[in-house]
């Protein structure tokens, strides 16, 4: 990667243009040396801070906000004033702040988008610049963008059609991409492709900022994404294509149209799935078995279930199953019920889990049916694991793994708490989005967060120093058995599923370094392999410090 690792500022830049760049603005930070150099006396105050002090300001400016949309609103234009220092406060307060930048807290930030509005951030890919494409990404000024995450605001979390709000989820990917593994803010780049709303609240909300028509359909919908594909890779050969909270008709098609043409992958789709099937190998520590033998029942059949599935299938049958066979154990519950052979119309995405199944009215009756050792919540609608649905999970395994995933919190199929007082305590729970500690029975049970973040920056981390021209399953599967793998014992023993996030850094570096080593086995890697290729990784991960200007 050539962009620079650390936030050294041009020689070129001079005064209050200086201070208005956020990638290399210091603040207060800006030496007395630096102030001369630079042309900065007298437009700073005379106290010369080090980056540190500059944090302690920062969170008490953030400890002095009432609501997490208010701190949301804080971060963001921390990040529009000085870069390095937002990603060191970030980087080093991840585990709190997280919450605050992405899920849960930026479902509320794309809902309430055209009222915090401040200043843009990314590229808005519109339906009127059909034919010019190349010329919008033309005007983003970044030569070297490695790695860009892009949606059409259909789907956002678990939140529906917000059209052009949305942007506030490939922006918060890749400031996460950036503060987890390291990728170079520099070489990021959030991208909404605005196509239009179906939501009738935003159409008639005078402070919208997107399109007020229709989305987009057919031919010209395809058309503009093939047109937005091609020329992002002709300006950016390689560049690494992230989808993002496209909706269930289009993503599923999208992968399958690009992924054997460029370098792309969907996040909802195959993170999800990556982390999932982490989480599940956690999970098989304490309750004993192999992948191969568990019994999985989904409550959700779009674009997360089934790519966890496909996932799943896919690693049972590196444990000797044969692929029908790892299909037969994984089933779904939908809107319409249990996915069987027999109903009609059903999309082609849930096909292959299509079983011949007995009759089932609900999700309890499911379970009844099916008897199965995890159930896997992705369908979007909270509170959905009732406490029928989990003391019958508890009724049939000692140890119920109940994972409940769907965003934003208000979203999840049930609470961790919920969770563990239903099962009296015996749960194995996971949620999407973070749940705080629960007591039962004098002991503290720490809920999992599964959270894509464990998987996504470190296999991109690994994709764009490789070089490598595809992203495949099997570097998911490959992502999902070291993140697992990566629980100390002390963190095994605490009952944890994933490690604290804050080892995060640490945990996606081991990612990118098995994922490069994948793609350099299988011939899909680009770039020379270097002779320490983990010191090579580590090396052009962004460093948030100020470097010293030397002459």
């Amino acid at each position: 990667m050539n962009t620079s690792p650390t936030a050294r500022v041009p020689d070129q830049a001079h005064g209050i243009e200086l201070l208005n760049d956020a990638r290399h603005n210091r603040g207060t930070a800006f030496t007395d040396e630096e102030r001369t150099r630079f042309g900065l006396h007298g437009l700073l105050p005379q106290g010369v801070d080090t980056i540190e002090v500059q944090m302690e300001r920062a969170m008490a400016h953030y400890e002095a906000k009432t609501t997490d949309l208010e701190r949301h609103i804080y971060l963001i234009a921390l990040q529009d004033r000085n870069e390095t220092l937002f990603y060191r406060f970030l980087v080093e307060n991840l585990e709190r702040l997280m919450p605050i930048v992405y899920t849960p807290t930026v479902g509320l930030a794309c809902q309430q988008f055209g009222r915090i509005f401040r200043r843009s951030r990314g590229l808005y890919v519109s339906a009127g610049d059909r034919g010019r494409v190349r010329s919008v990404l033309d005007n983003w000024p970044a030569h070297d963008v490695r790695v860009i995450v892009v949606t059409d605001g259909e789907r956002i979390l678990g939140l529906g059609d917000l059209g052009a709000n949305g942007m506030g989820i490939p922006v918060g990917k890749l400031c996460l991409y950036s503060a987890c593994a390291g990728v170079p803010p520099a070489g990021t780049l959030p991208v909404t492709l605005d196509v239009g709303t179906n939501n009738e609240e935003l159409l008639t909300d005078p402070l919208y900022l997107g399109v007020r028509s229709r989305r987009l359909r057919g031919e010209a919908y395809d058309a503009l994404i093939e047109e937005f594909v091609v020329s992002a890779n002709e300006k950016w050969p390689g560049v690494l294509v992230q989808f993002e909270d496209f909706a269930n008709l289009n993503s599923f098609r999208l992968l399958a149209a690009y992924r054997d043409r460029v370098c792309t992958f969907n996040d909802d789709i195959q993170g999800t799935a990556a982390v999932t099937l982490a989480g599940l190998y956690s999970a098989l520590r304490t309750t004993g078995g192999r992948l191969r033998d568990q019994r999985l029942l989904f409550l959700g059949a779009g674009g997360a279930g089934v790519g966890i599935a496909d996932l799943i299938v896919s690693a049972m049958t590196s444990e000797g199953l044969d692929e029908e066979a790892a299909r037969q154990r994984c089933w779904f519950v939908d809107s319409r019920g249990l996915v069987q052979r027999s109903r009609e119309n059903l999309e082609s995405h849930k096909l292959h889990y299509a079983h011949d199944l007995p009759p089932a009215d609900d999700l309890s009756a499911a379970i009844q049916a099916m008897n199965p050792t995890a159930l896997i919540g992705v369908s979007g609608r909270g509170g959905s694991f009732t406490e029928d649905v989990v003391q019958e999970m508890a009724r049939r395994n000692v140890r119920p793994i109940i994972f409940a995933l769907s965003n934003p919190t208000s979203a999840a199929e049930c609470t961790a708490e919920d969770a563990y007082r239903w099962s009296e305590g015996r749960a194995i729970f996971a949620s999407g989005s973070p749940f705080d500690p629960v007591r039962w029975n004098g002991t503290t049970l720490i809920p999992a967060q599964a959270n894509n973040v464990y998987i996504f920056p470190g296999l991109g981390l690994g994709v764009i120093g490789a070089g490598a021209a595809r992203v495949t399953d099997e570097m998911f599967a490959i992502a999902a058995r070291t993140l697992a793998d990566s629980l100390s014992e002390g963190e095994r023993g605490e009952g944890r599923l994933f490690p604290p996030v804050g080892r995060i850094r640490e945990i996606s570096l081991e990612i990118a370094v098995a994922v490069a080593e994948n793609a350099y086995a299988t011939g899909l890697a680009r770039a020379p392999k270097p002779d320490d290729l983990r010191a090579f990784l580590d090396g052009s991960r962004f460093v948030p410090r100020y470097e010293p200007q030397n002459d």
